[in-house]
């Protein structure tokens, strides 16, 4: 299966507005938002665990990185609440669960061999740092050779400068309306840009993303 599997191309997509797609596991359905493969694939999903649903245990042969949007997600190494940021390495496994239902965005088999660090970031406590323009303040989740995922919160009416995105951009947009000269992108779009292209990115009432950028090159 390859779904938005060129990865020179700008997409953009409202992932409410997408259909769940059921896993091979009861109570657990996918909004898929890009994929290259079938049910082992590297892909970017948003996934949805039904109360009291499960997923067998399973290894990520090339990592595993997910945010959780709602509920509480868990497994047998912890709880992850509404707000957590995970990567699990190459190698790694695990056997998820939820015991009030749940809602990640998740990334999968996109990790370098060499990144084996397993990272854990409550976002809704971890201090926020100021961006590089006023209004603009970022949480650093992980970085590894060049790419880099944080999450920036803007301030409303904050403005940044036009810029190319060396190695492409991804942005799934957590809170508010995040917008550039191409358009505007509300709570639940997520928006994949390829290497050298550019925009000039505002928000008018305020917005919270999760980015990543210089994985797309």
């Amino acid at each position: 299966m390859e779904l938005r599997s060129d990865f020179a191309r700008r997409e953009v997509v409202a992932t409410e507005n997408e259909p769940w797609v059921p896993s091979p596991s009861a109570g657990v359905d996918r909004r898929m938002l890009d994929r290259v493969g079938d049910e082992v694939a590297r892909a970017t999903s948003v996934v949805r665990y039904a109360p009291g649903s499960s997923f067998p245990e399973h290894t990520h042969e090339r990592g595993e990185e997910f945010f959780v949007l709602e509920g509480v997600f868990s497994d047998e190494h912890g709880d992850y609440p509404a707000g957590t940021y995970v990567r699990n390495p190459p190698g790694s496994a695990h056997a998820p669960f939820t015991k009030d239902g749940c809602t990640i965005f998740v990334k999968l088999r996109q990790f370098e061999d060499d990144d084996t660090e397993r990272v854990v970031v409550n976002t809704q406590s971890a201090p926020f740092s100021p961006g590089l323009v006023p209004g603009l303040s970022v949480l650093g989740l992980h970085s590894h050779l060049g790419v880099n995922t944080a999450l920036v919160r803007w301030a409303p009416g904050t403005l940044f400068q036009p810029h190319k995105h060396w190695g492409g951009e991804e942005i799934y947009v957590l809170e508010g309306v995040f917008s550039d000269e191409y358009g505007d992108y509300p709570r639940g779009t997520w928006l994949r840009s390829p290497h050298l292209s550019a925009h000039t990115p505002f928000t008018e009432p305020g917005c919270l993303i999760y980015v990543k950028v210089g994985h797309l090159a």
